[in-house]
């Protein structure tokens, strides 16, 4: 059984309802096919404005439109694994580091360093604190590499996470934004998952830390009383990047729409010309377009996805607590589990881990993730999907 692919096919059913509704959305039918022409021919590499308006309300939505998109620094790529080279092309050099916090989506090791030469430095997080990331240990990670002549030129985080299915609290997120500001390095915050936390705590995306500052910025900086509060900290939104996809909220991975949204001119500009190596097809515009534009459709979408990712969520770790195996109680998003099973190592070592996975692979024939692949720092931990 396949459970080592974070895929989520929970709401296939209202995409594919939503298509027989709206077969003008694609070129590709009777009802469509007069659209043919003018979508493939050449067009604009922003992407078409249908499309980037449609995505940029959608990114809205999934945050609970606390916050607002701009369509013009919407940046298209070949899925998040295109999005994110780019944005280490854009940000390093050759040798130049990402700090990551652990356990992280192996991926990332082909994505960010296999063509751009960048390096990334691990924050070790540990269970005892329900790997949550903790600045003091940002903070050593950041000056031991500095120590090590490490150059470091940002900080990645997903959130929610891969593979941990937790998100950064509002107080923890405003820290870390601090903390990479303070030390003039980039902050990119993968949030290809946001539109999949299914429990509370609600979920708060960089994007909303950024608007707390301009509104701050922005007021009269007088308290209640009519004093001053003394001057505002300097936040440098050059130094901020999103990248999103469709391919986990929406459960699209074989339609390529990655999304870098950067609040840097010059890397939205880079950005934008390199995007002509991994553009998005304009047939797929044109049709995410459409879905994206319907608002009924993508409410009750959002809404099913959560509800429907809550119950399996609920039914699977209640079925492993009835034969005494647990899982990070944290976790409220993601289409994955982290599978506690610890205990049952015959020692605590990458080796045993291993081992016992490949009990699980070859009797139990479930495809799971072992932590090791995440580099995890604490053997016995597996994804299950």
């Amino acid at each position: 059984i396949q459970m080592g692919l974070a895929e989520n096919q929970l709401c296939f059913d209202m995409v594919e309802q939503w298509m027989n509704n709206n077969p003008s959305a694609s070129i590709c039918t009777s009802q469509g096919a007069r659209g043919f022409k003018d979508i493939a021919i050449f067009q604009d590499y922003h992407g078409l404005p249908e499309f980037r308006n449609a995505v940029a309300k959608f990114m809205g939505k999934v945050r609970g439109e606390r916050v607002k998109f701009n369509p013009d620094r919407i940046v298209m790529a070949g899925g998040a694994t295109g999005a994110h080279e780019t944005v280490a092309f854009c940000l390093a050099d050759p040798g130049d580091a990402f700090l990551i916090p652990t356990p992280y989506y192996p991926g990332f090791d082909r994505d960010l360093r296999w063509r751009t030469g960048v390096q990334l430095v691990p924050i070790e997080c540990q269970s005892s604190n329900n790997f949550k990331l903790r600045i003091e240990d940002l903070e050593s990670a950041y000056d031991m590499a500095k120590l090590n002549n490490v150059r470091v030129k940002g900080l990645l985080l997903t959130n929610p996470s891969n593979p941990l299915g937790t998100i950064l609290d509002g107080n923890t997120l405003r820290s870390i934004v601090s903390f990479t500001n303070d030390n003039n390095i980039h902050l990119i915050c993968d949030e290809i998952y946001s539109a999949t936390v299914f429990d509370k705590p609600d979920y708060v995306s960089v994007a909303e830390v950024v608007d707390e500052y301009l509104n701050n910025a922005n007021d009269d900086g007088e308290g209640d009383d009519g004093n001053s509060n003394g001057p505002r900290p300097t936040l440098n939104l050059d130094l901020i990047h999103i990248v999103y996809s469709l391919s986990k909220d929406m459960g699209f991975p074989g339609f390529r729409v990655g999304i870098i949204y950067s609040y840097n001119d010059v890397v939205v500009s880079c950005a934008r010309k390199m995007s002509s190596f991994g553009l998005v097809s304009t047939q797929t515009q044109h049709l995410i377009g459409s879905m994206l534009s319907d608002d009924d459709f993508v409410d009750e979408f959002i809404a099913a996805n959560r509800r429907r990712l809550a119950e399996r969520h609920r039914a699977f770790t209640g079925g492993l607590a009835e034969v005494g195996i647990r899982c990070l109680k944290t976790s409220n998003a993601g289409l994955f589990v982290w599978m506690d099973l610890r205990r049952l190592l015959k020692e605590q070592s990458v080796e045993a881990e291993t081992a016992l996975w490949r009990v699980i692979i070859n009797e139990v024939k479930l495809n799971v993730s072992p932590g090791s692949s995440f580099h995890c720092s604490e053997p016995g931990w597996f994804r299950v999907c």
